[in-house]
């Protein structure tokens, strides 16, 4: 075991089968993930599909871990429930729960989480993430960090950050 792992030993869930019907898995399967989402025009005009929090989860359940090689959906740090999307007003409001409560990598996993969803959503989309009401005990300048433009900016301009983002997100 690492010592150096704030969480050496996580409860490892059982990964659940595809939460999102056959046919939306089937055109995810031949467009890949990253199409989700995204506006085409047919008929000479744009043309929406609404979204929900069934196709955000299925985004990001696959998203791993920085310190483990689990999926955060493995470990309980997202869960389909505590997603909230808004297609009509385009608002996601994304909840995560880090395995505890002083996690410094919360702020890399939500990040993580963040890049995931600019990567595949339109960009008509506001995304909010936060860590679950009192699941870290740095909360509010945790949420403060992911939904601020300018530090997630700053951020993804740090080559090594970026690169660990990148490692998390290859699935």
């Amino acid at each position: 075991m690492d010592e150096n792992k704030l969480n050496a030993n996580p409860i490892v869930y059982k990964r659940a089968d595809r939460v999102v019907d056959e046919e939306l898995a089937k055109v995810l399967a031949q467009l890949g993930d990253d199409s989700l989402g995204r506006e085409s025009e047919s008929n000479g005009g744009p043309e929406r599909e609404p979204i929900d929090s069934l196709e955000i989860f299925e985004l990001i359940r696959g998203v791993r871990d920085p310190e483990h090689p689990l999926s955060l959906e493995e470990l309980n740090v997202v869960r389909a429930e505590a997603i909230h999307v808004d297609d009509e007003r385009s608002r996601i409001k994304l909840f995560f729960t880090p395995t505890v409560p002083h996690c410094s990598m919360s702020t890399l996993i939500g990040l993580c989480l963040r890049v995931k969803l600019m990567r595949a959503l339109p960009v008509r989309f506001k995304v909010d993430i936060y860590v679950e009401p009192g699941s870290h005990v740095s909360e509010q300048q945790v949420n403060k960090q992911l939904n601020d433009k300018e530090r997630v900016a700053a951020a993804l301009e740090n080559g090594h950050l970026l690169q660990t983002v990148n490692k998390c997100l290859a699935a």
